[in-house]
């Protein structure tokens, strides 16, 4: 079922809609943040969603293939777990349903505000709240809670004559269902997660189909199966035994980022990564360009039992280089190898290093984040405040992702952000703001412990770095040290502003 309720329009004196808290997003974490905050008691909150049905990535994501990469008992809503997923890894019109299906038994849609696209959320230091100007009028609350994703801007490269093209092309995540694939040449580029979903899918039935790879990268088996009816009788009829399942596989990822946090541990995964090259592609050419030469998790670790098999098609040829040019019906390598085609698909991932909603939300000096952020690395502390944005909370923000549900980290952000909010309504306060100091010593400790993990210290130059090679996605530390850092809002690390009191924060 799509929801599709909008909700009443912005509206009150001045055309503005006032709530407490305004959360930006109906993605998974954005449906997340308005459960947990009816369920603490706050119920003056609104949703707002720019597309017309909630979903995030889930929804904009419809290429052949798509699916999940983490295993959907553990990527699921920690309140809400699903003993009907029909396997461990389901694909994404299944995780669509489950999201819709969430907002409607748990009665969300009143809260919903959608077709409502935020363009501008800026601090009053005079009215001691935030402004958002959005689509549909003007939104004033006392907090924000951005829960807007990491993979929201599909990135195009900048290749030369790509306007030049006579075919069709288009990004994976603005797949275009009215193309027809059967018989044509298709190039796709890039190798990455939504890559090796499409290859697999789409090589059966292209013509000829050419995969620019940049960069070789590790692709382990996806531990995949199906649930029978018994196992899902099972879970409805005993969620105890559901729940011992969710634990097991998330003490596995667990293990996994205990073993990234040290890329000397890390390597000794290698002969076993190399092992299963060996077993899917008997030609040692294509094999020796598909192998890594870095440590295994310095780039996103890929999961398929179906890519390097599809690759040794008859039908496919891996170009082992960047596209470079595009001249007309021809895409050239950099190595200048050459492939006409008829449409090209970008498997070129998203935009990281500059997420559009930065370019959207105005600190209390006047400056956008994202002008910050482009003089400085993104940083957050504990991935969550900035200095110069009180009562802004970023769900999934810099520093956070390790080998666990993205879900399961925003819930657990959401925790400490419910805690501030009641925190502030408990002691009067109108503003906080994280001092500079906690802050700055947060990320100092981050960067350092970050130094010889896998992701820093393995060999390979990732969407992980920025320019100056500075890690802002990657966390060095454990699941169970991030629950812990977020149990409890540590007020002590804020300055604050009393209701009904004039100009920015004081020490609180």
């Amino acid at each position: 079922m799509t929801i599709s309720s909008t909700g009443p329009p912005a509206g009150g004196v001045n055309n503005e809609h006032h709530a407490r808290v305004v959360v930006v997003g109906a993605g998974l974490s954005g449906i997340a943040a308005a459960v947990k905050l009816r369920r603490s008691g706050i119920s003056d909150f609104v949703v707002l969603e720019r597309a017309d049905r909630v979903g995030g990535t889930w929804r904009d994501n419809t290429y052949p293939g798509c699916a999940v990469d983490i295993p959907a008992p553990v990527y699921s809503f920690s309140f809400r777990p699903n003993p009907d997923w029909s396997r461990n890894f389901p694909t994404q019109p299944e995780l669509l349903a489950y999201i819709e299906d969430t907002v409607r038994e748990l009665d969300l849609a009143g809260c919903l505000r959608l077709d409502t696209e935020l363009v501008e959320a800026a601090w009053s230091d005079q009215r001691q709240r935030w402004v958002l100007t959005t689509t549909r009028g003007r939104f004033v609350a006392q907090h924000v809670i951005f829960a807007s994703g990491l993979l929201t801007e599909p990135k195009i490269p900048n290749v030369p004559g790509l306007e030049s093209f006579p075919g069709q092309m288009f990004h994976s995540a603005r797949w275009d269902h009215g193309v027809d694939l059967a018989g044509k040449r298709v190039a796709v580029i890039g190798t990455g997660c939504s890559s090796v979903q499409i290859v697999p899918e789409i090589q059966p039935v292209v013509a000829r189909l050419y995969v620019f790879q940049r960069t070789a990268a590790w692709v382990v088996p996806r531990l995949d199966m199906r649930f029978p009816a018994a196992v899902r009788g099972l879970f409805r009829r005993l969620p105890a035994a559901q729940r011992m399942f969710r634990r097991f596989l998330d003490l596995v990822l667990r293990v996994m980022a205990v073993v990234m946090r040290r890329a000397s541990v890390a390597r000794l995964l290698n002969p076993a990564g190399r092992w299963l090259i060996r077993r899917q592609v008997p030609d040692p050419a294509l094999r020796r360009v598909l192998t890594p030469d870095f440590t295994i998790g310095c780039k996103r670790l890929l999961l398929s039992n179906t890519y390097l098999p599809a690759l040794c098609r008859s039908n496919v040829e891996l170009i082992p280089h960047a596209l470079a040019e595009v001249a007309g019906g021809e895409l050239v390598a950099a190595d200048g190898t050459r492939a006409g085609v008829d449409v090209i698909v970008f498997g070129s991932g998203f935009e990281l290093r500059h997420p559009p909603i930065a370019s959207r939300i105005r600190c209390r000096d006047g400056r956008l984040l994202s002008e910050v952020w482009a003089k400085e690395t993104p940083e957050a502390y504990r991935a969550t405040t900035l200095p110069g944005l009180p009562n802004a909370y970023l769900l999934l923000g810099p520093n956070i992702v390790m080998y666990n549900s993205l879900l399961a980290l925003a819930e657990s952000q959401l925790e400490y952000v419910i805690d501030a909010i009641r925190t502030a309504q408990e002691r009067g306060l109108a503003a906080l703001e994280v001092k500079p100091e906690p802050f700055r010593s947060f990320n100092d400790e981050l960067q350092h412990d970050l130094g010889p993990s896998v992701y820093n210290n393995g060999g390979c130059s990732s969407f992980y770095l920025d320019e100056h090679g500075r890690n802002f996605v990657s966390s060095p530390w454990s699941f169970g040290r991030l629950r812990r850092d977020l149990s409890r809002f540590d007020i002590e690390n804020y300055d604050t502003v009393r209701a009904g009191a004039p100009g920015g924060p004081e020490d609180g």
